[in-house]
């Protein structure tokens, strides 16, 4: 039964994705102004794929967000399924950093490609590049969305150490930083595996971290602060429902 379902999410995934895709492509079609056409297409998507899917989405903390404030999101990653949840919770425009790898998937890398802020984590200049390019986006009053982990969470760790990216490009901006989490995804799709069944994924934001007094040396302290608070986030999750 569950191969069964686990053909019927790829299906939705792939059947609808295909459908949307004029639309995601918007930018490349009608120029950068038509760009919100992109996240329209992206949040349809993820809504269907909600619904037809059965795993559910539910958010927490979302009154801490404001539709016409640029943050930078920083977010756990343990599962495929934390995609959905982007543009699902989060308001207007946002551009993610993501992987190079991840243009190599079909009709997936295409979108990526044009949503997304590319990076090849092992070059040095790769990495220059795109950093100065969030820099830029943040500037301009768009959001964008960092897994400060790097990578998708395998461990046992609620989780993984943080890269220091995010919290620089924050001082530098000034840009508040948003906390978010992705639980449950892990256990519905575990990361290096097609075992997928329904369920529930929680997705809460936290309090803005405000980084307009801050400088390069303070950078240390606020990764652990998100880092923190992050944690505390999941684990406070864990336990509730472990009581329950």
């Amino acid at each position: 039964m569950l191969k069964l379902y686990a053909l019927w999410v790829l299906l939705v995934f792939t059947v609808f994705m295909l459908l949307l895709l004029p639309f995601m492509l918007a930018p490349l079609l009608f120029g950068e102004r038509s760009r919100y056409i992109s996240f329209k297409a992206i949040k349809w998507w993820a809504v269907i794929f909600s619904k037809l899917t059965f795993i559910k989405y539910k958010g927490e903390g979302i009154e801490n967000l404001h539709k016409y404030k640029a943050y930078i999101y920083v977010c756990n990653h343990s599962s495929f399924l934390d995609a959905p949840a982007m543009p699902l919770f989060i308001p207007g425009q946002f551009r993610p950093l993501g992987k190079k790898e991840l243009a190599k998937i079909p009709v997936l890398g295409i979108i990526v490609k044009t949503v997304c802020v590319m990076v090849d984590r092992s070059s040095v200049e790769s990495r220059k590049k795109s950093v100065e390019k969030l820099i830029r986006l943040i500037k301009n009053g768009i959001s964008i969305f960092i897994f400060p982990e790097g990578t998708m969470n395998r461990t046992d760790l609620v989780l993984k150490p943080f890269y220091e990216g995010a919290f620089r490009i924050a001082v530098e901006t000034k840009a508040p930083i948003m906390p978010m989490v992705v639980i449950n995804a892990g256990k519905l799709l575990p990361p290096g595996t097609g075992r997928v069944k329904p369920g529930t994924i929680y997705v809460k934001f936290g309090e803005p971290v405000v980084t307009h007094d801050k400088s390069q040396q303070d950078v240390p302290f606020i990764k652990a602060k998100v880092f923190q608070e992050m944690e505390q986030m999941i684990v406070k999750h864990q336990e509730k429902q472990a009581v329950s």
